[in-house]
């Protein structure tokens, strides 16, 4: 930690504001400090100073909305993100991280796609309601979280997709996301040893500063009404499919 720079400390603070933002409101911010993260502590060492942040906002995130889930649509994601997980962790050491980074950006713009085709569509497509259409989603959900916690997005598009309210919408991330992460803590810190006695102590002092994101995304929630919401969403979705992809 004394070797840290105020640059670092300062990307390090505004990381930890967004992932709890995010986490209770405003889904996908914490995409949009990933590229600030790697620079800061490096691209794969920064994994393992941001995952127990996240882990950190998932529990208090579901900590609030721990009653507002619908668990109809987190079972029928969880087998195939579990699978989509493993298939990530087994093709590590066979793509380089640079493709790996272009696959999940075009990936991700495939799913981006089909956002804008059933917003603008406004149709509610009896297949996005079949098992397969949320079993696509966790597998593609499953694999970008372990090779980018870059998720977000995805479950974004699927929920849209579901016509969600906001309050489920959020509900619905918390706990999913809770399962997901805490299952990649023994990967980070066993095998990939990116999590170590200093970064979770990193961790530990930026508890206040995600409590208070996640304060904020709790007060968005309440007071952005429906449709606005439903934009930022999409409108975060895209910022950060294109950052992916740059």
């Amino acid at each position: 930690m004394d070797s840290l720079t105020s640059l670092q400390w300062l990307i390090l603070s505004l990381s930890a504001l967004c992932i709890g933002m995010s986490k209770t409101g405003i889904q996908g911010l914490m995409l949009c400090i990933i590229p600030f993260m790697a620079m800061a502590f490096g691209a794969k060492e920064s994994t393992g100073v941001t995952l127990p942040m996240l882990c950190i906002a998932d529990i208090m995130a579901v900590a609030y909305y721990k009653r507002i889930a619908d668990w109809r649509i987190i079972l029928r994601l969880l087998p195939t993100a579990l699978i989509g997980f493993f298939l990530a962790i087994g093709v590590d050491s066979l793509i380089p991280t640079e493709q790996f980074r272009k696959l999940l950006g075009w990936t991700l713009v495939i799913v981006m796609c089909v956002m804008l085709w059933n917003e603008f569509g406004k149709k509610d497509y009896p297949w996005m309601h079949t098992w397969w259409y949320g079993a696509i989603f966790g597998l593609i959900g499953g694999f970008a979280t372990m090779i980018g916690n870059a998720a977000g997005p995805v479950m974004a598009v699927y929920l849209l997709s579901m016509r969600k309210d906001k309050i489920q919408y959020v509900g619905i991330n918390a706990w999913f996301f809770l399962v997901i992460n805490l299952l990649k803590v023994p990967l980070q810190t066993f095998v990939w040893h990116n999590i170590t006695w200093e970064t979770f102590k990193l961790n530990l002092i930026m508890i206040p500063v995600i409590a208070i994101g996640s304060l904020i995304g709790i007060w968005t929630v309440k007071v952005v009404p429906e449709l606005l919401f439903r934009r930022l969403i999409q409108a975060v979705t895209i910022l950060s499919v294109i950052l992916m992809v740059t």
